[in-house]
C-alpha cells in the first residue's frame, strides 16, 4: 500500500528572506542573554582568553535553539509567524540527528565567505560585500532545485513548506 503526501508549496524566497531577518532579530536576544550568562558563570573581564570557548558555547546554544524547535512541531516562533514549517522530505517531523545536520549545513550560508575573509585577509566593508555575495549566491541555489528548496534543505533532506492561514485566527 502506498500513500501520497499531498502536495506542498515551498516558500518564496522574499517570504523565507524575511523571516530570516525576523529569525536574527530573535537570535540577537538569545545571543546576548546567552553570552551574558557565559560571563557570570566564567567571570570573563577581558573576551579574548576565552573567545573559541565563548564562540562553541554559543554556537551550541544557537543550535539547541533551532534542533529544539525544528524537532518538536518545525517551526520557530519566527516560522510560525511567516507560516513556514521545515520538514523531512517524507513529511513526518525532523528527527534530532536530522535537525542537528540541518543545522551544521545552515551554517554554509556563512561559511565560505568568512573562511575566504579570513585566507585572504579581506576587512572591514569589504568583508561584508563578500559575505553578502555567500549569502546571495546561497539563496539563489532555489532556482537550481525544482522544488524550489535550498542546498541545505536537499543535503539534509528536509523541505520548507507554507503552511495554509489558521481559520480560528482573525485577519
Amino acid at each position: 500500500m502506498t500513500t501520497t503526501l499531498p502536495p506542498v508549496t515551498a516558500p518564496s524566497l522574499r517570504r523565507r528572506l524575511l523571516c530570516m531577518i525576523y529569525e536574527a532579530v530573535i537570535l540577537f536576544g538569545i545571543f546576548f542573554s546567552a553570552g551574558l550568562l557565559f560571563d557570570l558563570i566564567t567571570q570573563s573581564k577581558n573576551p579574548l582568553p576565552l573567545r573559541t570557548l565563548r564562540q562553541i558555547y554559543l554556537f551550541i546554544v544557537i543550535g539547541a535553539y533551532f534542533t529544539y524547535f525544528w524537532g518538536h512541531g518545525g517551526q520557530t516562533l519566527a516560522m510560525k509567524t511567516w507560516r513556514i514549517k521545515v520538514t523531512a522530505v517524507s513529511g513526518h517531523t525532523l528527527r534530532f540527528k536530522q535537525a542537528c545536520i540541518r543545522y551544521c549545513l545552515s551554517w554554509l550560508w556563512f561559511l565560505p565567505a568568512l573562511a575566504a575573509s579570513a585566507l585572504f585577509d579581506i576587512q572591514h566593508w569589504l568583508s561584508f560585500v563578500l559575505l553578502g555575495a555567500g549569502v546571495a549566491l546561497w539563496a539563489s541555489t532555489i532556482l537550481l532545485n525544482p522544488d524550489r528548496q535550498f542546498l541545505h534543505d536537499t543535503l539534509a533532506k528536509t523541505r520548507l513548506i507554507i503552511l495554509p492561514p489558521n481559520p480560528n485566527h482573525a485577519p
